[in-house]
Protein backbone atom coordinates (compact mmCIF):
# COMPACT_ATOMS: atom_id res chain seq x y z
CA UNK A 1 0.00 0.00 0.00
CA UNK A 2 3.35 2.21 -0.39
CA UNK A 3 3.28 2.86 -3.74
CA UNK A 4 -0.12 3.92 -4.73
CA UNK A 5 0.19 6.84 -2.66
CA UNK A 6 3.21 7.70 -3.83
CA UNK A 7 2.32 8.09 -7.61
CA UNK A 8 -0.97 9.47 -6.29
CA UNK A 9 1.13 12.65 -4.40
CA UNK A 10 3.02 12.73 -7.53
CA UNK A 11 0.05 12.73 -9.88
CA UNK A 12 -1.69 14.84 -8.50
CA UNK A 13 1.45 17.55 -8.02
CA UNK A 14 2.20 17.30 -11.43
CA UNK A 15 -1.28 17.18 -13.10
CA UNK A 16 -2.34 20.29 -10.41
CA UNK A 17 0.82 22.10 -11.22
CA UNK A 18 0.31 21.60 -15.14
CA UNK A 19 -3.31 22.76 -15.20
CA UNK A 20 -2.53 25.82 -12.96
CA UNK A 21 0.42 26.36 -15.65
CA UNK A 22 -2.22 25.89 -18.64
CA UNK A 23 -4.41 28.25 -17.09
CA UNK A 24 -2.02 31.38 -16.44
CA UNK A 25 -0.69 31.33 -19.93
CA UNK A 26 -3.92 31.42 -21.62
CA UNK A 27 -5.55 35.47 -22.60
CA UNK A 28 -5.99 37.60 -19.87
CA UNK A 29 -9.44 37.73 -20.86
CA UNK A 30 -9.69 34.50 -19.77
CA UNK A 31 -8.65 34.45 -15.81
CA UNK A 32 -11.45 35.62 -14.31
CA UNK A 33 -13.98 32.89 -15.88
CA UNK A 34 -11.45 30.23 -15.13
CA UNK A 35 -10.82 31.68 -11.59
CA UNK A 36 -14.60 31.73 -11.06
CA UNK A 37 -15.16 27.85 -12.15
CA UNK A 38 -11.85 27.19 -10.17
CA UNK A 39 -13.59 28.53 -7.15
CA UNK A 40 -16.60 26.74 -7.61
CA UNK A 41 -14.90 23.55 -7.62
CA UNK A 42 -12.94 24.96 -4.30
CA UNK A 43 -16.29 25.40 -2.73
CA UNK A 44 -16.78 21.86 -4.33
CA UNK A 45 -13.71 20.25 -2.66
CA UNK A 46 -14.75 22.18 0.50
CA UNK A 47 -18.29 20.27 1.06
CA UNK A 48 -16.60 17.17 0.21
CA UNK A 49 -13.85 17.61 3.01
CA UNK A 50 -16.15 18.54 5.50
CA UNK A 51 -18.80 15.23 4.22
CA UNK A 52 -16.03 12.82 4.19
CA UNK A 53 -14.05 13.48 7.91
CA UNK A 54 -15.62 10.67 9.24
CA UNK A 55 -14.19 8.48 6.75
CA UNK A 56 -11.33 6.40 8.26
CA UNK A 57 -10.76 4.03 5.21
CA UNK A 58 -8.11 4.57 2.64
CA UNK A 59 -10.28 6.07 0.11
CA UNK A 60 -11.56 8.71 2.46
CA UNK A 61 -7.78 10.03 2.69
CA UNK A 62 -7.25 10.15 -0.78
CA UNK A 63 -10.46 12.10 -1.31
CA UNK A 64 -9.20 14.79 1.74
CA UNK A 65 -5.75 15.09 -0.07
CA UNK A 66 -7.14 15.79 -3.59
CA UNK A 67 -9.62 18.05 -2.13
CA UNK A 68 -6.97 19.88 -0.44
CA UNK A 69 -4.78 19.97 -4.26
CA UNK A 70 -7.87 21.33 -5.53
CA UNK A 71 -8.53 23.98 -3.17
CA UNK A 72 -4.77 25.04 -3.18
CA UNK A 73 -4.79 25.29 -6.78
CA UNK A 74 -7.42 28.31 -6.68
CA UNK A 75 -5.32 29.93 -4.20
CA UNK A 76 -2.22 30.19 -6.70
CA UNK A 77 -4.36 30.77 -9.76
CA UNK A 78 -5.64 33.93 -7.65
CA UNK A 79 -2.37 34.65 -7.03
CA UNK A 80 -0.62 34.26 -10.57
CA UNK A 81 -3.94 35.60 -12.27
CA UNK A 82 -3.25 38.99 -10.02
CA UNK A 83 -6.48 38.82 -8.40
CA UNK A 84 -4.91 38.71 -4.56
CA UNK A 85 -1.36 39.36 -3.99
CA UNK A 86 -1.13 42.05 -1.66
CA UNK A 87 -1.88 46.37 -1.55
CA UNK A 88 1.98 47.22 -2.33
CA UNK A 89 1.83 46.39 -6.65
CA UNK A 90 5.37 48.32 -7.43
CA UNK A 91 9.07 47.19 -7.77
CA UNK A 92 11.41 47.71 -4.33
CA UNK A 93 12.94 50.67 -3.82
CA UNK A 94 16.62 51.03 -4.79
CA UNK A 95 18.41 50.85 -1.55
CA UNK A 96 15.82 50.06 0.50
CA UNK A 97 17.33 47.15 2.92
CA UNK A 98 16.74 45.42 6.00
CA UNK A 99 13.84 45.34 8.34
CA UNK A 100 12.66 47.64 5.58
CA UNK A 101 12.90 45.55 2.29
CA UNK A 102 11.10 42.85 4.24
CA UNK A 103 8.13 44.91 5.05
CA UNK A 104 7.81 46.05 1.82
CA UNK A 105 8.07 42.79 0.18
CA UNK A 106 5.18 41.42 2.50
CA UNK A 107 3.25 44.11 1.40
CA UNK A 108 3.27 42.98 -2.14
CA UNK A 109 2.06 38.88 -0.96
CA UNK A 110 0.16 39.70 2.10
CA UNK A 111 -3.01 39.35 0.94
CA UNK A 112 -2.48 36.42 -0.52
CA UNK A 113 -0.79 34.40 2.90
CA UNK A 114 -3.70 35.47 4.79
CA UNK A 115 -6.31 33.84 2.47
CA UNK A 116 -4.84 30.72 2.53
CA UNK A 117 -3.79 31.00 6.13
CA UNK A 118 -8.20 32.11 6.60
CA UNK A 119 -8.31 28.61 4.26
CA UNK A 120 -6.62 26.84 6.52
CA UNK A 121 -8.50 27.81 9.63
CA UNK A 122 -11.59 26.67 7.90
CA UNK A 123 -10.11 23.39 7.03
CA UNK A 124 -9.40 23.08 10.54
CA UNK A 125 -12.71 23.68 11.98
CA UNK A 126 -14.75 21.40 9.53
CA UNK A 127 -12.68 19.00 10.53
CA UNK A 128 -12.23 19.13 14.13
CA UNK A 129 -12.42 16.36 16.59
CA UNK A 130 -13.02 14.17 13.31
CA UNK A 131 -10.73 11.13 12.47
CA UNK A 132 -9.92 11.85 8.95
CA UNK A 133 -7.64 14.69 9.15
CA UNK A 134 -6.24 14.41 5.17
CA UNK A 135 -7.16 17.76 3.88
CA UNK A 136 -6.18 20.28 6.62
CA UNK A 137 -2.71 18.03 7.22
CA UNK A 138 -2.36 18.80 3.18
CA UNK A 139 -3.52 22.15 2.89
CA UNK A 140 -0.75 23.19 6.25
CA UNK A 141 2.26 21.20 4.61
CA UNK A 142 1.65 23.15 1.15
CA UNK A 143 1.44 26.64 3.17
CA UNK A 144 4.69 25.04 5.06
CA UNK A 145 6.67 24.36 1.87
CA UNK A 146 5.17 27.91 0.32
CA UNK A 147 6.81 29.67 3.13
CA UNK A 148 9.89 28.28 3.19
CA UNK A 149 10.65 28.53 -0.23
CA UNK A 150 9.60 31.87 -0.30
CA UNK A 151 11.78 33.19 2.70
CA UNK A 152 14.19 31.53 0.96
CA UNK A 153 13.76 33.21 -2.14
CA UNK A 154 13.67 36.72 -0.09
CA UNK A 155 17.32 35.69 1.66
CA UNK A 156 18.76 34.66 -1.62
CA UNK A 157 19.42 31.66 -3.33
CA UNK A 158 21.34 30.89 -6.48
CA UNK A 159 18.27 29.68 -9.19
CA UNK A 160 15.52 32.41 -9.21
CA UNK A 161 14.20 31.40 -12.57
CA UNK A 162 12.69 34.73 -12.30
CA UNK A 163 12.71 35.17 -15.98
CA UNK A 164 9.60 33.27 -16.11
CA UNK A 165 7.53 34.48 -13.73
CA UNK A 166 4.50 35.99 -14.88
CA UNK A 167 4.18 39.76 -16.60
CA UNK A 168 2.08 40.94 -14.41
CA UNK A 169 3.78 40.19 -11.56
CA UNK A 170 7.07 40.94 -12.66
CA UNK A 171 7.71 43.53 -10.02
CA UNK A 172 7.83 40.90 -7.38
CA UNK A 173 11.35 39.55 -8.73
CA UNK A 174 12.26 43.10 -7.53
CA UNK A 175 12.25 41.51 -3.65
CA UNK A 176 13.84 38.56 -4.62
CA UNK A 177 17.74 38.02 -3.58
CA UNK A 178 20.20 36.47 -5.89
CA UNK A 179 23.29 34.99 -3.79
CA UNK A 180 24.70 32.21 -2.45
CA UNK A 181 22.10 30.38 -0.09
CA UNK A 182 21.40 31.68 3.43
CA UNK A 183 21.30 30.52 6.83
CA UNK A 184 17.87 29.72 6.18
CA UNK A 185 18.01 27.25 3.26
CA UNK A 186 19.94 24.44 5.00
CA UNK A 187 17.58 24.65 8.08
CA UNK A 188 14.40 24.70 5.56
CA UNK A 189 15.86 21.73 3.57
CA UNK A 190 16.56 19.44 6.54
CA UNK A 191 12.95 20.44 7.55
CA UNK A 192 11.63 19.17 4.33
CA UNK A 193 13.67 16.14 4.81
CA UNK A 194 12.75 15.39 8.23
CA UNK A 195 8.64 15.81 7.59
CA UNK A 196 8.99 13.55 5.20
CA UNK A 197 10.73 11.16 7.51
CA UNK A 198 8.54 11.86 9.83
CA UNK A 199 5.08 11.14 8.01
CA UNK A 200 7.07 7.83 6.29
CA UNK A 201 7.34 6.51 9.80
CA UNK A 202 4.29 7.39 10.98
CA UNK A 203 2.65 5.84 8.12
CA UNK A 204 4.77 2.41 9.08
CA UNK A 205 3.46 2.62 12.49
CA UNK A 206 -0.23 3.06 11.28
CA UNK A 207 -2.50 -0.14 10.48
CA UNK A 208 -2.04 -1.58 6.71
CA UNK A 209 -4.24 -0.06 4.24
CA UNK A 210 -5.82 2.31 6.71
CA UNK A 211 -6.81 6.15 5.99
CA UNK A 212 -3.90 6.95 8.82
CA UNK A 213 -1.36 5.09 6.90
CA UNK A 214 -2.46 6.47 3.29
CA UNK A 215 -2.90 9.88 4.52
CA UNK A 216 1.01 10.03 5.84
CA UNK A 217 2.19 8.44 3.32
CA UNK A 218 0.31 11.01 0.97
CA UNK A 219 2.15 13.46 3.26
CA UNK A 220 5.77 11.93 3.22
CA UNK A 221 5.45 11.93 -0.48
CA UNK A 222 4.66 15.41 -0.78
CA UNK A 223 6.97 17.18 1.51
CA UNK A 224 9.79 14.48 -0.80
CA UNK A 225 8.22 16.63 -3.61
CA UNK A 226 9.25 19.83 -1.45
CA UNK A 227 12.50 18.88 -1.28
CA UNK A 228 12.89 18.79 -4.41
CA UNK A 229 11.46 21.88 -5.31
CA UNK A 230 14.06 23.28 -2.80
CA UNK A 231 16.95 21.73 -4.71
CA UNK A 232 15.87 23.62 -7.48
CA UNK A 233 17.08 26.83 -6.34
CA UNK A 234 20.32 25.93 -5.55
CA UNK A 235 21.10 24.00 -9.05
CA UNK A 236 22.18 25.63 -12.08
CA UNK A 237 19.00 24.40 -13.78
CA UNK A 238 15.74 25.72 -15.28
CA UNK A 239 12.99 23.23 -13.87
CA UNK A 240 10.41 25.71 -15.96
CA UNK A 241 11.15 23.62 -19.17
CA UNK A 242 9.63 20.17 -17.29
CA UNK A 243 6.13 22.56 -17.86
CA UNK A 244 6.73 24.09 -21.42
CA UNK A 245 3.87 21.07 -22.62
CA UNK A 246 1.60 22.94 -20.02
CA UNK A 247 2.11 26.33 -21.44
CA UNK A 248 -0.79 27.17 -23.83
CA UNK A 249 0.90 30.36 -25.20
CA UNK A 250 4.07 31.63 -23.30
CA UNK A 251 7.57 29.59 -24.06
CA UNK A 252 8.48 29.42 -20.53
CA UNK A 253 5.38 29.34 -18.22
CA UNK A 254 6.07 29.13 -13.88
CA UNK A 255 7.96 26.03 -12.83
CA UNK A 256 6.60 23.91 -9.91
CA UNK A 257 8.56 25.04 -7.54
CA UNK A 258 7.44 28.73 -7.93
CA UNK A 259 3.62 28.14 -9.31
CA UNK A 260 2.62 25.03 -7.00
CA UNK A 261 4.29 25.93 -4.01
CA UNK A 262 5.33 29.04 -3.34
CA UNK A 263 4.39 31.74 -5.63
Amino acid sequence: MTIPPLFFALLMWFIGTGAVVWLDSRPQSTFKTSHRLAGLVAMIAMAVVWWQSGDTSWSGAYVGFAAAILIWGWHEMGFLMGFVAGPLKTPCPPGLVGWDRFKAATNTVIHHEIAIAANLLLLVAITWGQPNQSAPLTFALLFGLRLSAKFNLFFGVPNLSDEIFPAHLAYLKSYFGKRSISALYPISVIGCAATAIWAWVSAEAAPAASGPAVTATLLAGLAALGLVEHIFLVLPVRDAKMWRWASASKPAPPSAAKAAIID
